[in-house]
């Protein structure tokens, strides 16, 4: 069983795990900005940045939002998603009033279709039902060539160890 840490006490994560190497599953999410679906995964021709949050409502995972938004724009065939649980309305809400413009946000809350397919579903705890805080990087042929739980739900993850990936794919 994969398990991370919130506020250092574990907590354990449901579904399918997928590793560096794997071959991305194809999900759907919902875009936040229109509610239209956005594919997730698999072969795109291009670099998919995939950064799962368990809700913009906290004050890490809106920084974290933030500073993809200004860093990842700077990647050349890279498309960058944020995942989160939060409702459409409220993700959209929070990427106007916090100018969040280059970068996809998408809501997992109908069937938690990314989180449990790619393994960052939160099975219990306080959190159960969100996603954990993980990084995935995809490349064209929809392969995942870089993976990173954040140990600490509640801490930030490695942006440049990210960035660099993303950049490489």
């Amino acid at each position: 069983m994969v398990t991370t840490k919130l506020k250092g006490g574990d907590v354990a994560l449901a579904g399918r795990v997928v590793n560096v190497g794997d071959k991305a599953p194809v999900v759907t999410a919902v875009n936040s900005a229109d509610l239209s679906d956005v594919q997730i995964g698999g072969a795109k021709g291009k670099t998919q940045l995939i950064v799962a949050v368990p809700s913009l409502d906290t004050p890490v995972c809106a920084t974290e939002t933030r500073m993809f938004n200004s860093k990842a724009s700077a990647l050349a065939n890279v498309e960058t998603i944020i995942v989160s649980m939060d409702l459409p309305f409220a993700s959209k809400r929070f990427c106007s009033t916090e100018g969040i413009d280059n970068l996809t946000v998408t809501s997992d809350f109908r069937n938690k279709d990314f989180s449990y397919n790619y393994g960052t579903l939160i099975a219990d705890g306080a959190l159960a039902g969100v996603s954990a805080r993980c990084i995935f990087v995809i490349d064209a042929n929809g392969v995942v060539t870089y993976k990173q739980l954040v140990p600490e739900i509640t801490a930030e993850p490695n942006y440049d160890e990210a960035l660099e990936a993303a950049a490489k794919a």
